[in-house]
């Protein structure tokens, strides 16, 4: 099963293709504009996922600003993108709750704590400080993925909560 997860944000959203059998990930940083369609329906991102999973924000009760009414509306154009593409067979919803409870068993969990509950799933097979992404010359399983890169490691995160639970919240299909 191959799950498309995409941790959205106000101007630039984080997509991980994710295989389930292989334990393999492709990821990158996409601009939510005019090369979003681009970037996930031609590079085959969308045509061969099983599940698009987005991770959607939750909420906790207190104000929010436009940033975030912003990263709502984006998470709708996804939605969009994979219905009129008919891309994905389901499509769900994953919070940030859930991904901090499942991958450190606490909701209190911080982005460090996820990126190393994150890299504690794949074998440290490469070199470097974190064998794990590995170096150019000792690739580890998640090379590629930059080491900075908070928002890529939050739609891995997605990817994986949901391929190891299977839990979220199923969307509509958008008629």
């Amino acid at each position: 099963m191959k799950i498309l997860a995409i941790d959205p944000g106000t101007e630039k959203s984080a997509w991980c293709g994710y295989d389930r059998v292989s334990r393999s990930a492709r990821t990158g940083l996409v601009m939510n504009n005019a090369t979003l369609g681009y970037e996930l329906r031609y590079r085959n991102l969308m045509p061969e996922c099983d599940v698009l999973a987005i991770e959607m924000i939750d909420s906790y009760g207190m104000r929010v600003g436009r940033d975030v009414f912003r990263t709502l509306m984006w998470i709708g154009r996804f939605i969009e993108l994979a219905y009129t593409g008919q891309a994905a067979d389901r499509v769900v919803l994953v919070t940030r709750r859930a991904v901090k409870l499942h991958l450190c068993n606490s909701p209190r969990a911080t982005d460090a704590n996820i990126r190393r509950a994150v890299l504690d799933r794949f074998a440290s097979t490469g070199g470097g400080s974190e064998p794990e992404i590995g170096t150019k010359d000792q690739p580890g399983p998640l090379y590629g993925i930059r080491a900075s890169g908070s928002h890529i490691f939050a739609a891995l995160a997605v990817a994986i909560t949901w391929a190891e639970t299977e839990e979220g919240e199923e969307v509509a299909a958008i008629d």
